[in-house]
């Protein structure tokens, strides 16, 4: 972490979410869950912050486990449930999800929303699979193409920023190549993008391009960060962030 400008974390502090994402677009997906137990075991890789973890524990009983690398956002997550009153119902870790020091436990459900990007989508399904129970369910989020013959800023933005972005047909496929019976795809609103994520990331780059208008190295950060908003804004028919909802077969 000491390898990112501290104006990162700057950017990406204080957010009610770091990505997209909503309450509905989690309870749709949520909603393809089916026949959980009573007080389902779940854990939410790449949790940040937890808006996501907070919504899973109002549309369930759950225990949750949530992991991140980043210990200020577990922090934030364990405010936000003692908030609810609900401390008793969370386990935080900090840890790196390609190596999850979860070995002997496992889940009913698996969810991560926008993060599984950070280890790929085919390792994430595969090394994730063997914590889940028979019969359990993974449901995560991924940055995907939902149109072909993308413009070229488009294509040349995502091939720097995440070359291994595939279609949600891949994505599908991969899913079940891995070992997932497929239950649900679905696209998230573009006001999962907009009300929530960037539209409050966009006011606090603003602010601090004023503090480090003399600094290039964060008004270089900045800048990309803006620019991302700015290619969403005007190419979001060619690609978002898709819902994908699985289940492992029992034994």
């Amino acid at each position: 972490m000491s390898d990112f400008h501290p104006v990162f974390w700057q950017i990406h502090s204080d957010l009610p979410r770091q990505g997209p994402g909503n309450f509905e677009a989690t309870k749709q997906a949520f909603s393809h869950v089916k026949g959980l137990p009573d007080s389902p075991q779940i854990l939410d890789v790449g949790c940040g912050p937890g808006q996501q973890t907070v919504d899973l524990a109002t549309l369930s009983n759950g225990n949750i486990t949530a992991v991140d690398f980043y210990q200020p956002y577990l922090d934030e997550l364990k405010q936000r449930f003692e908030a609810q009153g609900w401390t008793e119902r969370l386990k935080v870790v900090c840890a790196d999800m390609a190596d999850l020091p979860l070995a002997a436990q496992s889940f009913d459900l698996i969810w991560s929303e926008g993060a599984i990007y950070i280890m790929g989508f085919d390792r994430g399904l595969n090394k994730w699979r063997s914590l889940l129970k028979p019969g359990g369910y993974i449901a995560l989020s991924e940055l995907s193409w939902l149109k072909p013959n993308p413009p070229e800023p488009v294509q040349q933005f995502w091939q720097e920023g995440y070359p291994s972005m595939r279609t949600l047909e891949e994505n599908r496929a991969a899913m079940e190549t891995a070992g997932y019976t497929l239950v649900d795809t679905f696209s998230l609103p573009e006001s999962a993008w907009w009300t929530d994520y960037y539209t409050p990331l966009e006011n606090k780059i603003n602010q601090l391009k004023i503090e480090y208008e003399q600094d290039s190295g964060a008004m270089e950060i900045l800048e990309a960060e803006q620019q991302e908003i700015d290619l969403y804004r005007h190419y979001s028919q060619y690609y978002g962030y898709v819902f994908y909802i699985g289940q492992i077969q029992e034994n």
